[in-house]
């Protein structure tokens, strides 16, 4: 490829952020090159798949990534999800993305907001068997996990079998999404549901999980909710010691997984869901790597891979 490395790379940093008949027309109104659109995308693919190939390697090579120490003992959280994206051989296909953070690079602005500074991320077309590997390369040699998740179970059967000591929380928002559902078919009056959930959730932040299974358990049958009723006891349940909200409120935690809904929209969805975007499934984990490598602050790794390259 008779292309200098700075201009590969600023194909794929552009590239990574417009579709590329867009890129197209900003790098060569700005520069003059002369690039087509099925340059820059060929080039972004390559790199995307230069990233791909580059961390399987190291995977099967040193197993786990090296941490400092000092960065070893800091609290990091850890959050995983999945979102859906058309592709053109199989129709609708997940990426899995993994978000993984300091606790100390959250700041507190408000009583309700935050910002969250620096984060590492991690994307996967397919399913958790490929996907949790590439995860586990990255958390391994850190000490002190928070994982934070709605209640998939794939997602905590994964933390039970390799990280059991972890603090594990399962998001408050959704835990309570259960609930509302589950009251939209017991309780018929507006009113007395709405006063029924506050006085729940409620309960669930200050005192956790355990009083509000009294209460639904409390509840006189009715009809068709039986099952909806059980269904809910079963999910609280099975995730009781993730829904202690007021003990990890007291110790400082976050309880919301917020930050992984956000990463979606802001690593992938940005990019990848664009007006008339339809990926090959080898395509979009090639971007999806781009856009990972770009967010997690290491653009760094594609300037030298370019380099090497040219």
């Amino acid at each position: 490829m008779n292309i200098s490395s700075y201009a590969q790379e600023t194909m794929c940093y552009v590239g990574q952020h417009l579709v590329f008949s867009d890129a197209e027309e900003m790098i060569n109104s700005l520069t003059g090159a002369g690039f087509d659109a099925k340059q820059i995308e060929r080039v972004c693919h390559l790199y995307g798949q230069h990233i791909e190939d580059r961390d399987i390697l190291e995977m099967e090579v040193f197993g786990h990534e090296e941490i400092p120490p000092e960065k070893a003992e800091e609290p990091h959280y850890v959050s995983v999800d999945g979102s859906m994206y058309l592709t053109r051989e199989e129709g609708w296909k997940e990426i899995k993305l993994g978000r993984i953070y300091k606790a100390g690079d959250i700041v507190r602005t408000s009583d309700t907001r935050t910002l969250l500074g620096d984060s590492l991320y991690v994307a996967h077309l397919g399913g958790s068997r490929d996907f949790l590997p590439k995860m586990e390369y990255r958390i391994e040699g850190l000490k002190r996990k928070i994982f934070i998740a709605d209640g998939a179970k794939w997602i905590w059967n994964w933390v039970e079998d390799n990280y059991p000591d972890s603090v594990q929380i399962v998001d408050y928002y959704h835990a309570k999404e259960h609930l509302c559902e589950f009251a939209k078919t017991y309780f018929k009056g507006k009113d007395e549901r709405e006063q029924w959930i506050d006085r729940q959730g409620t309960c669930m932040l200050e005192k956790g999980i355990g009083p509000v299974i009294g209460a639904i358990r409390r509840l006189p049958p009715e009809g068709k909710s039986v099952g909806d009723r059980q269904r809910l006891l079963n999910y609280y349940l099975g995730n009781e010691h993730r829904m202690q909200y007021h003990v990890f409120r007291e110790k400082g935690l976050q309880i919301g997984s917020g930050a992984i809904e956000a990463a979606h929209r802001d690593v992938l969805q940005k990019r990848l869901k664009l007006s008339g975007q339809r990926w090959t499934c080898k395509g979009l984990q090639q971007m999806a790597q781009l856009r990972a490598i770009y967010k997690s602050g290491k653009w760094n790794e594609i300037t030298e891979i370019c380099q090497k390259a040219a």
